[in-house]
């Protein structure tokens, strides 16, 4: 069970009992006498515990960078908000849109359980919608044929740089989008594919694009797997020496 299993299930002990000390027990016992310690226990933490519920499941999730796939966009050790609300809706635990209210846009950064281990949350941009067709091929995207431009910004210097492989970092315009900033590895090409999106699906690539394991290898996105659109890096940590990146706090994604 996950941290949202586990929450939900606390709320729904501690709720049980509150209710039923309100509508049974605490009619039983004498005025001024407390309940057992459960009992006092529910009354303390199940507002508490069903607040944090709401706001985890349907406004904003914490969730913390654990790779590499995203530099330059995003370090191990940022901490970014997700809207819960962005792509619609959803019931903790079961994950079934209850309320609609968008859809993914190409360049969106989102996190979303991996298709293969539904467990686990990956972070990736969207590079392709629901019947785009997608080509990989020699290091340069495409989009519906057209080649998506970018600009070289010569060899990346910025953070961790020391951390990687030698790259090239790039200015990309995917269509209808912001730019943003990606890496190639020098002398090394990433995985290669031209497939067109189905229907109900998208398609995620890393900004880190020769180190970053994503739809061109396990294929697409499930519309059903979007747990929300990052927006914003609200805390960093460089986990090498454990200091905090002050610079990167507060910063919006594009």
């Amino acid at each position: 069970m996950d941290f949202e299993a586990w929450l939900t299930l606390a709320c729904a002990v501690t709720g049980a009992l509150w209710i039923g000390d309100k509508l049974v027990w605490s009619k039983r016992r004498g005025d001024g006498e407390r309940g057992n310690w459960a009992i006092e226990f529910a009354h303390s933490f199940f507002p508490v515990l069903i607040a944090v519920l709401v706001l985890r499941a349907f406004v904003f999730e914490p969730f913390r960078i654990p790779s590499k796939s995203m530099v330059p966009t995003l370090l191990v050790g940022d901490f970014v908000l997700v809207s819960k609300f962005a792509y619609g809706l959803r019931l903790p635990v079961t994950h079934t849109k209850i309320v609609p209210t968008g859809e993914p846009a190409r360049g969106d950064v989102v996190v979303f359980r991996y298709p293969e281990n539904p467990s686990v949350d990956y972070i990736k941009r969207i590079i392709g919608l629901p019947g785009d067709t997608i080509t990989y091929r020699d290091e340069q995207l495409y989009v519906n044929g057209q080649a998506v431009p970018r600009e070289n910004m010569g060899f990346y210097d910025g953070p961790d740089a020391e951390l990687q492989d030698e790259m090239r970092l790039f200015i990309e315009r995917l269509p209808d989008a912001e730019p943003h900033e990606m890496l190639h590895v020098v002398g090394r090409n990433g995985p290669e594919v031209s497939v067109t999106v189905p229907e109900g699906h998208y398609f995620a690539m890393g900004d880190n694009r020769d180190n970053s394991a994503d739809s061109r290898i396990w294929g697409f996105v499930p519309e059903a797997n979007l747990v929300g659109q990052a927006f914003m890096i609200w805390l960093s940590v460089n986990v090498s020496d454990f200091d905090i990146r002050f610079s990167r706090m507060g910063t919006w994604l594009n």
